[in-house]
C-alpha cells in the first residue's frame, strides 16, 4: 500500500522507509518543504497530492529545552499539527499513525507505565505531545499513537547534533571527560527495530494507543556505559545528577514504558535494549569500513 511518511528527513522516518520498502509497500517521504503540518490547508494539499492509504507522523518540535523558550513553536508542530492530520484524514478516510513520547508522563511512578496510566507531563514538550495526542484522538477515529523513548538511529536527530550514541562515541574519540546523568531510567530503542514494529503494527486494525520500546531499562549513565563497553573503548566516563546537569526543562525520572497492548494483541517484536544497540553499533561499524575501502 502507499503510505505517507511525514518528517521524512527524521531520524525514524529515515528507518520506515527502507523497512516499508521490505515490507513491498510504497513510502511517499514528505519533508516540512512539503507539508507544513500547523497549516490544515498545507496538510490538506499534501496528502491529496499523494492520495496515500495510510500515513504516519513522525514530524515533531522535540527540542525539549527549546519547547521552554518557544512553547508556541512546540505546540504548532506537536499539538495543532496531529489535530489538522486526524481533521484530513478523517476527511481522505485513510488511518493514521503518530508518534508520541514517554515524556507525556511525569515518572513518579513505581513501575513501567502501560498504556492505561493517566498522562501527567512535567515539561512544556511533554504537555505539548499529550495534547497533541488527545487532539487527534478527538479528530480521528482510525488512528494509531505510538509512545517510544530514548530513540537513537543512523540518521540522527535532526536539530540535536546527532544522537546519543553518536555524541557518546564523539566524545571518547575527542578524549575529552564525559559526564552523563544517572538518576533518569529510560530505555534506549532503536530506531530501525522500532520502524519494524510499526510497519506490522499498521498491517492490523486494532486501533488505538501503544507503547512501542525495547525491553529492559537503564539510567543514561548505563547507556552510555554500555555503548562504551561494546565498542571496547575506555574513556573518561563518571555519572552525574540531573540537579547538576542543570537542564532548562524537567524531565521524568523514571520513563519506562511496558508494550502492554501489543503483547495483547500478539506482535510485541522489540528486543533487548542492549542487543539492539549491538546491532546498531555492528552496522555502524560496517558501513565506516565499507567507507574507508571505496574512499
Amino acid at each position: 500500500m502507499r503510505v505517507a511518511v511525514i518528517g521524512a528527513n527524521g531520524q525514524l522516518a529515515s528507518d520506515l522507509m527502507p523497512a516499508l520498502e521490505e515490507a513491498q509497500d510504497e513510502g511517499v517521504g514528505l519533508t516540512h518543504d512539503q507539508i507544513e503540518v500547523a497549516d490544515v490547508e498545507s496538510v490538506r494539499a499534501a496528502l491529496e497530492s499523494v492520495r496515500p492509504r495510510f500515513v504516519i507522523n513522525t514530524s515533531a518540535y522535540n527540542r525539549v529545552d527549546g519547547a521552554e523558550e518557544e512553547p508556541e513553536a512546540a505546540f504548532a508542530v506537536n499539538t495543532i499539527g496531529p489535530r489538522n492530520l486526524g481533521r484530513v484524514c478523517r476527511m481522505l478516510d485513510v488511518p493514521l499513525l503518530h508518534l508520541s513520547t514517554d515524556y507525556v508522563f511525569s515518572g513518579s511512578k513505581c513501575g513501567p507505565y502501560v498504556e492505561t496510566d493517566a498522562v501527567d507531563p512535567v515539561s512544556t514538550y511533554g504537555i505539548s505531545k499529550a495534547a497533541g495526542e488527545m487532539a487527534l484522538r478527538c479528530t480521528c477515529p482510525r488512528h494509531f499513537i505510538v509512545r517510544s523513548c530514548g530513540l537513537y538511529g543512523t540518521a540522527g536527530a535532526s536539530g540535536k547534533g546527532g544522537n546519543f550514541v553518536e555524541v557518546m562515541l564523539r566524545l571518547a574519540q575527542e578524549g575529552r571527560a564525559i559526564q552523563v546523568v544517572d538518576d533518569q531510567t529510560v530505555t534506549p530503542t532503536s530506531t530501525r527495530t522500532l520502524a519494524g514494529q510499526i510497519v506490522e503494527l499498521i498491517r492490523t486494525d486494532a486501533y488505538g494507543t501503544y507503547h512501542a520500546t525495547c525491553q529492559g531499562e537503564c539510567t543514561w549513565y548505563g547507556f552510555a556505559a554500555k555503548i562504551f563497553e561494546i565498542s571496547g573503548l575506555t574513556p573518561n566516563l563518571k555519572p552525574q545528577t540531573t540537579a547538576q546537569f542543570g537542564a532548562k526543562a524537567t524531565r521524568p525520572s523514571y520513563s519506562v514504558l511496558e508494550n502492554a497492548n501489543l503483547k495483547r494483541i500478539g506482535i510485541d517484536r522489540m528486543p533487548q535494549w542492549q542487543d539492539a544497540l549491538a546491532a546498531y553499533l555492528r552496522e555502524r561499524e560496517a558501513t565506516n569500513l565499507e567507507k574507508n575501502r571505496t574512499a
